[in-house]
């Protein structure tokens, strides 16, 4: 009975959240609640819950705190130069700038914290996204690609968990994978390319050679909605990922569409036009508003050191997150605003973010308590394990890649190399498969892990870009098996997974 309600609870919240029932925070509440009751749960689900809860609000605060210290940085114009750098090498190519993300996030992604490689990618990428008329959903699918693919980097945390369960080394885990994740990222940057290729003929209207020049005219469907996300520049002097003062995280969703007859605000084409005139055609000195009351060009210099010690503090790891973001958001609040109302409007302008991201996170806490206190989670771990025949056993260490992908995507990586892994490997023990092939298996599903609504970092992604978590897993979440699945063909053709 556990084992079909964590199923069927899992299917349902899928549906609801991809057919846009509900929305995630609700379901996340909601859903759980209605399974842990037929579970039998009572009133006991409420300690279950807090209990959930608590293991949460490090990260809650961490992003929380992360929000406010970006959003601030790029208000104050900190990347403004990266923003026009990088319109300048891309061009106004939308194929070139999808695969600029890719890159962008890959690279990020090195420092093993997805929290980190979503912020920064959002922050240089999304403006000029938006500039452009592309849809915010095509960043948040690539920028998980690849972020969920270099997941298995030794200090990215599943390697970590693998080789601590089994007992083994996880240099002995990552370096033969090596191959497996050079060839998940070529997947990602083709899957990069053809998204691109989509939006540079969708931005055209079937003439993709005008779109790769750039035309102003190619952008007057700026304000269309593809798949949740082509949005506008929204406003002047706002916040990136705010929402008092006009910034592309004003809302929730992004407005698709302008009334008939007008333009989309502050991303027309007349607008762009006479920015053409005055800049010589070029969008670059337009991707963000440079007039914003906001700008600090005399603290550049100052925003710049501190964000990169933020930054090194954060790779070193000597000061748990959340306290380095919350200090770091003070001082950058203090130094750029010392006014006191001033400081009171910057916090007000990042709370819709702060609230989107801070409520689906605490939200989350419902459905993980539900699944690990009621049992659901153990009982659906022990009967996959169960349904596999003996005469599997020589394929166990396929079996588990396989396996890898949906149950990483169910549950916590806590529960799943640490609960399923161990059992797993066991069995294949008694087939001669030694527990670092295990352990390589095991990691191939992290594409498809880092798309689970349980993980805090991708919440944070499609909350910062403003796009619907249904909508990016309806885009992302058959590219991520693909991936997966490739990570596990290259890891067994090259002997790093036994196949018999």
């Amino acid at each position: 009975m556990l084992v079909f309600l964590g199923f069927a609870m899992i299917a349902v919240f899928m549906a609801l959240i991809m057919t846009k029932k509900l929305t995630p925070v609700l379901a996340l509440i909601i859903v759980p609640t209605i399974f842990g009751l037929f579970a039998g749960a009572g009133l006991g689900l409420g300690d279950m819950v807090l209990e959930s809860m608590k293991s949460l609000t490090s990260t809650a605060a961490l992003l929380m705190f992360a929000i406010i210290f970006f959003g601030l940085m790029i208000d104050v114009g900190l990347f403004d130069p990266l923003v026009r750098f990088i319109l300048r090498t891309l061009g106004n190519d939308p194929a070139k700038v999808v695969l600029g993300t890719a890159v962008l996030a890959a690279v990020v992604s090195l420092d093993g914290d997805g929290s980190t490689t979503f912020i920064l990618t959002t922050a240089a990428m999304l403006p000029i996204y938006l500039r452009l008329g592309m849809s915010p959903v095509v960043l948040t699918c690539v920028a998980g690609l690849a972020n969920g693919t270099m997941n298995i980097v030794p200090w990215g945390g599943p390697t970590a968990r693998a080789a601590a369960a089994l007992d083994v080394s996880p240099t002995d885990v990552f370096v033969p994978m090596i191959p497996s994740l050079l060839a998940g990222m070529i997947i990602v940057m083709v899957f990069a390319w053809t998204l691109g290729l989509s939006e540079r003929k969708r931005l055209a209207g079937g003439n993709p050679k005008a779109a790769a020049k750039g035309k102003p005219d190619l952008w007057a469907e700026a304000g269309q909605n593809n798949d949740g996300g082509a949005g506008t520049s929204r406003g002047n002097a706002g916040s990136v990922f705010g929402g008092g003062r006009g910034g592309f995280g004003a809302g929730k969703p992004v407005p698709g569409t302008s009334p008939a007859g007008t333009a989309p605000t502050g991303g027309s084409v007349a607008v762009l036009e006479a920015e053409e005139d005055t800049a010589g055609g070029s969008l670059t000195d337009s991707a963000l508003d440079p007039n914003r009351s906001t700008l600090r060009p005399k603290l550049f210099w100052f925003n710049l050191a501190l964000t990169v010690a933020v930054m090194v503090i954060l790779v070193l790891d000597v000061v748990p997150l959340a306290y380095v973001f919350m200090v770091g958001a003070a001082i950058a609040l203090v130094v750029n605003f010392p006014n006191v109302k001033e400081q009171a409007a910057q916090l007000v302008a990042h709370g819709k973010s702060i609230v989107a991201v801070v409520s689906m996170v605490m939200a989350a806490g419902v459905l993980t308590g539900v699944l690990n206190g009621t049992g659901m989670v153990d009982a659906m771990a022990v009967w996959l394990v169960e349904i596999i025949p003996d005469s599997m056993g020589p394929f166990m260490a396929v079996i588990t890649g396989l396996l890898s992908i949906p149950m990483t995507f169910f549950m916590s990586n806590d529960a799943f190399y640490f609960g399923v892994l161990p059992v797993l490997s066991e069995t294949a023990a008694h087939f001669g498969i030694a527990p670092a092939e295990m352990a390589r298996a095991s990691i191939t599903g992290q594409p498809v892990h880092m798309q689970s609504p349980l993980v805090p970092a991708i919440l944070l992604l499609v909350s910062l870009a403003s796009v619907e978590l249904g909508d990016h897993h309806k885009k992302v979440l058959w590219r991520a098996a693909i991936v997966s699945l490739v990570m596990l063909a290259v890891g067994i053709l090259l002997g790093a997974i036994p196949w018999s």
